[in-house]
């Protein structure tokens, strides 16, 4: 139901991107229907291809110098739904790699914000706790991932092993 592209530095970039995932007028995709993408139905063509272009979901990440530079023409880019921050690539971008709590990298995280919210786009990023996650709530996020499951299985299986080494 919608694509996530990475390392999208200006608009130019994100045009293409929507264009690439989106059906005509509005893109440029391919309309091969009856397919896996939407089931194998039948059904009305154009219909099909108005409502993926309406609910089809368009994320890019913002994770250069360059995206974070140009994040306010990005997030103006008709088509594009969600600006995603990818952490430590940005913070590594901003020669800070892992240090989000330094004030560059707070700085980056809410021109993000502003640029989403004055575009109406939502503005995301992966929380890797659910204190962290609320705060970015808090601080005007709409769209939210909690950590990945490599290391939500990690976290389980150390403290599973500490539990049985300490019994």
């Amino acid at each position: 139901m919608g694509v996530m592209v990475p390392m999208v530095h200006d608009a130019d970039e994100a045009r293409r991107v929507v264009a690439a995932v989106k059906y005509p007028p509005e893109g440029r995709r391919g309309a091969a229907f009856g397919v896996a993408h939407d089931g194998y139905s039948g059904g009305d063509i154009v219909a099909k291809m108005r409502v993926a272009n309406e609910e089809g979901l368009v994320i890019v990440q913002i994770e250069s110098r360059a995206g974070l530079d140009n994040v306010e023409a990005i997030a103006a880019v008709e088509g594009v739904d969600v600006l995603w921050i990818g952490q430590s690539d940005l913070s590594s971008a901003l020669g800070i790699p892992g240090d989000f709590a330094h004030a560059d990298f707070q700085a980056a995280v809410e021109r993000v914000v502003q640029a989403a919210e004055k575009e109406d786009k939502a503005a995301a990023f992966m929380a890797m706790s659910s204190e962290e996650a609320l705060a970015f709530k808090a601080r005007g996020f709409r769209c939210l991932a909690y950590s990945g499951d490599l290391w939500i299985y990690q976290n389980a299986l150390r403290a599973g092993m500490a539990a049985i080494r300490k019994g």
